[in-house]
């Protein structure tokens, strides 16, 4: 198989030199983004010697040559096109960047959330199983010590996840949106802290504590325990906070004053008013 001849080809079909933004590959498949997919030849380049199949997914051109193969392809591709070597996550950070708006934001949910599934599933499994032990056992099918150190440890373990979540999705969700996502667990802390009330008991009950800024503003110290979507959207912000400030501070101090005006700051903002 004449390698370069193959690149040459792709390069071709895809428009030419002009119409490549970036390239890189996996074990299997040279990943491509281009500016105009409505030229590309799909048909043409599964016809090239070497190919073994095309398509296009999350914005990529994905043609593939499998194991080895698509290394040495590789090689030539960018020398032939002029352009630098990307690894696969610049590719995919500049497909995610040509993808309509609501395609961007079920992706960045995607990178939020992915990573949290096993964490979800691992206690969801237990939590299962701790509820089936403890109905047999209350129904006469089994005997066993729900209140033994082994079954305790379990069934704190099954809702461990669930009553901490915020503090996962801050996490994920900063550094997703290019924080830190110490910060971002931090925060999330922050807000589910056991000294703030419940929305529920806040609903019930009326409000615990509250405070007034200059007689103007009210601010009732309430929590978000059990919430998602306002610990994203504060991890949104902090992570743009921190950002920002890390281009204006000095860097002697960046790494106190940063930290630091970008927690309270966020903080202060998502306390109920």
């Amino acid at each position: 198989m004449d390698y370069r001849k193959s690149a040459e080809q792709v390069i071709e079909k895809i428009g030419g030199r002009e119409n490549i933004v970036s390239a890189a590959h996996c074990a299997t498949r040279l990943r491509l983004v281009v500016a105009d997919n409505n030229i590309i030849k799909k048909e043409d380049i599964e016809e090239i010697d070497g190919v073994k199949g095309c398509f296009i997914a999350s914005g990529q051109l994905q043609v593939i040559f499998g194991t080895g193969t698509v290394d040495k392809v590789y090689d030539e591709f960018i020398q032939l096109a002029g352009i630098s070597v990307a690894s696969a996550s610049e590719v995919k950070q500049q497909a995610a960047a040509k993808a309509n708006i609501f395609m961007r934001l079920i992706r960045t949910l995607g990178d939020v959330f992915v990573p949290i599934i096993p964490a979800i599933v691992a206690c969801g499994l237990i939590m299962g199983l701790t509820e089936a032990l403890t109905f047999m056992n209350n129904n006469g099918f089994i005997a066993i010590n729900t209140n033994g150190y082994v079954f305790q440890i379990i069934s704190l373990l099954s809702s461990a996840a669930f009553t901490f979540l915020p503090i996962l999705i801050g996490f994920s969700a900063t550094r997703t949106f290019g924080g830190n996502p110490y910060l971002g667990a931090v925060l999330a802390m922050f807000l589910i802290h056991t000294n703030l009330q419940n929305a529920y008991t806040a609903a019930t009950e009326g409000y615990a504590q509250s405070f007034s800024i200059f007689g103007l503003y009210d601010v009732h110290m309430v929590g978000y325990q059990g919430h998602v979507i306002p610990i994203v959207i504060a991890s949104l912000i902090l992570a743009n906070i921190e950002k920002r400030l890390h281009k204006v501070v000095p860097e002697i101090i960046d790494l106190f004053v940063t930290p630091l005006v970008s927690l309270v700051v966020t903080a202060s903002l998502f306390l109920h008013s």
